[in-house]
């Protein structure tokens, strides 16, 4: 049987996120304005009240080319994508850009996307790292484009001129996963999207850059808890 859904007050998960500072949390209508932000969002834009961000869009709020990127992300995501341990710049407290790691998703209500919820992280306390920050975004954006074909580790120390052993570092403190773990995520990631969709399972296997579907099935059970077949299932309205 399936678990009867649960009415959460977004008020609530705001304030719930009120208390971790390292973490910028929104929710944002199907016309990408913000209708619910923590405090963290407050502080790095140096505002006092929400009132002051809520009903506005991030191009409204953010810096040219900031509020442009972010804008354009809404857009996708509100096209039914799914923005997962994106590396990117975010402003801080003192108004200077600092790297964090962004998550958005599309809200669905009754099956249709009706906005989206997302998060962002602070990596600025992570010593060591920021003179990294950029290589690791681009060996990232090379895994998010390319995920459904042949991702070699060489690729990746190709892209960042790390060794091979500092790249295994560099993502286990920034992602606590190795570079092959988060290619497995990014790729379950896109085949969740693609089964809300019509294709069958074994083409979006491969779509997905797995080499058969059973394969597929095993890594799907590991990361959902549920094989994809049955991910569809509850999916479904």
């Amino acid at each position: 049987m399936k678990p009867t859904p649960l009415a959460v007050d977004a008020a609530e998960v705001e304030a719930l996120f009120d208390s971790i500072p390292d973490v910028l949390f929104f929710i944002k209508d199907r016309e990408g304005r913000y209708t619910h932000v923590n405090a963290t969002m407050l502080r790095r834009l140096g505002l006092r009240s929400r009132r002051e961000i809520i009903g506005r869009r991030a191009i409204e709020l953010y810096p040219g080319g900031l509020g442009v990127t972010y804008g354009l992300q809404d857009q996708q995501v509100l096209e039914g994508a799914v923005i997962d341990n994106l590396l990117e710049l975010q402003l801080f407290p003192d108004q200077e850009p600092g790297w964090c790691l962004t998550c958005k998703r599309p809200l669905l209500v009754d099956g249709q996307v009706a906005g989206l919820v997302g998060i962002s992280r602070d990596l600025a306390s992570r010593e060591g790292l920021a003179a990294d920050y950029q290589s690791l975004r681009e060996a990232l954006v090379h895994m998010n484009r390319h995920y459904a074909g042949n991702i070699r580790i060489h690729d990746l120390l190709a892209i960042t001129g790390f060794s091979a052993s500092k790249l295994e570092r560099t993502f286990q403190k920034v992602f606590q996963l190795t570079p092959l773990q988060l290619l497995s995520r990014i790729r379950i990631q896109a085949a969740m999207h693609r089964l809300h969709g019509p294709g069958n399972i074994a083409s979006i296997a491969q779509a997905c850059g797995f080499g058969d579907q059973s394969a597929f099935t095993r890594r799907f059970v590991a990361l959902v808890g549920m094989t994809p077949s049955e991910y569809r299932a509850l999916r479904q309205p």
